[in-house]
């Protein structure tokens, strides 16, 4: 499966009457955008507002943010199975605009939303405040159900970006990409004598707010299974969760996983990329141990040298992650694994809630109690009614002048765990 990804840089966002991209700035029609939002009659009130890097402004409670990408040529279409229609994505060519993201915020769906700044301290641990954000403010109806209001909202993210990303289906690209994984045995002849690795991608599937969506089905409905690493970037993975916001991956991981770029870097050279396992992370440990088992078969049937593993989440994930790697690695397959420790305030406590000798190979985002203050900004997209109630703030943690001490955990994007920050720790 061959995929040419074209980048469109933009370098502003601004309000105009069409929607359209000029010069490296994306114009949006406010009145025309949110009436396709408000089509939702489970939103009563929308609103769109934009942040660009260095404002002061503060995002919050972030639900999602998404990249705006169209598909250009071949099968199928962006979000399949939510906004086109359920056919293998992952070849042709797709347009993404890059340096903007929808970002969803609104009233609390779930405690576990997260903070984004645009300028700051706060900004320096957000990827998301180095880009061009259009805003979207969704307030539910009254009365309505929590999983109906995270519908709602997810559903408002993709359509905006949806929108957006068709502005970009005529354009030439500033740059294009090429990603190509091919059939299994062809691929094993082309590169022969090169070590076979795959990616062991673990979604978020607790229930509870707690979901990821592959092709429109809730993660955990599924059994692992394997995806060309290209069906990721033209959305094939969304997500719908409320996780903790420092190791949430939301859409714009999805579609941006620098684990399967860094992947496609190496491919051919250092080693065969031969594709994504993708598997679950249930609550019941009957699901726990049959999906472990089952990403462990798949890893065994593709005869692989190494994997990388990485999860979503913490605690209960953790017992998932350690299952993964224990079972792949007694079938003599090496295994790397990427998370992010919880240590305490102090960085002193046990880091994961599982463990194993064989997790002996550990890339880690960082430690998501570390406590940061996050000072005033001019102005909050959403509100600030919930900083102290959201996963990583406290009482007492909004101050009278307008700062906010919260723990990383509460910034969007922080330790996430596919490394898409620049945070680690290291042992010295």
């Amino acid at each position: 499966m061959r995929l040419e990804l074209g980048h469109i840089f933009i370098k502003d966002i601004q309000f105009g009457e069409e929607t359209a991209v000029k010069d490296g700035i994306l114009y949006v029609n406010k009145d025309e955008l949110i009436k396709l939002v408000k089509e939702d009659d489970y939103l009563s009130r929308v609103d769109v507002e934009l942040a660009r890097p260095g404002e002061s402004i503060r995002i919050t409670p972030v639900k999602d943010v998404i990249e705006p990408r169209v598909k250009v040529e071949g099968p199928g279409g962006i979000f399949p199975g939510v906004m086109s229609k359920v056919t293998t994505v992952g070849s042709g060519k797709t347009n993404a605009l890059k340096g903007c993201a929808v970002v969803t915020t609104g009233k609390i769906v779930g405690f576990q939303e997260g903070i984004i700044d645009m300028t700051g301290p706060g900004a320096d641990y957000t990827p998301f405040s180095k880009l061009n954000n259009l805003v979207l403010v969704c307030e539910p109806r009254e009365g309505l159900k929590q999983h109906d209001h995270e519908r709602a909202v997810r559903l408002a993210g993709l359509k905006a970006a949806n929108y957006l990303g068709h502005a970009a289906k005529d354009l030439e690209p500033d740059k294009v990409e090429v990603y190509e994984t091919l059939p299994l045995i062809e691929g094993l002849e082309r590169y022969k004598g090169l070590p076979r690795v795959a990616y062991v991608q673990m979604l978020q599937s607790q229930g509870l707010l707690h979901d990821t969506y592959v092709y429109g089905v809730d993660a955990k409905q599924i059994v692992p299974t394997i995806l060309y690493p290209t069906e990721t970037m033209d959305g094939a993975i969304i997500s719908g969760n409320c996780v903790s916001a420092c190791d949430k991956n939301t859409t714009y991981h999805h579609q941006n996983n620098p684990v399967i770029e860094d992947l496609y870097a190496r491919h051919g050279k250092d080693f065969n990329f031969l594709g994504v396992i993708i598997t679950n992370e249930n609550v019941y440990l009957a699901d726990k141990e049959r999906s472990s088992d089952w990403t462990a078969k798949l890893v065994e049937y593709l005869s692989l040298d190494g994997v990388v593993i990485s999860q979503e989440g913490f605690g209960n994930p953790d017992t998932d992650l350690i299952m993964n790697c224990r079972k792949i690695e007694e079938k003599g397959i090496k295994t790397v694994i990427i998370t992010n420790e919880y240590a305490g305030r102090d960085g002193a406590s046990q880091s994961l809630a599982d463990a194993h000798v064989s997790a002996d190979a550990v890339v880690t985002g960082g430690n998501s109690n570390e406590v940061i203050v996050l000072p005033k900004m001019d102005k909050v997209i959403g509100s600030l009614d919930y900083v102290e109630t959201i996963a990583g703030g406290f009482d007492g943690g909004l101050s009278p002048d307008g700062s906010i001490t919260v723990e990383l955990q509460a910034i969007t994007g922080a330790t996430n765990e596919l490394g898409f920050n620049k945070l680690t720790t290291k042992m010295i």
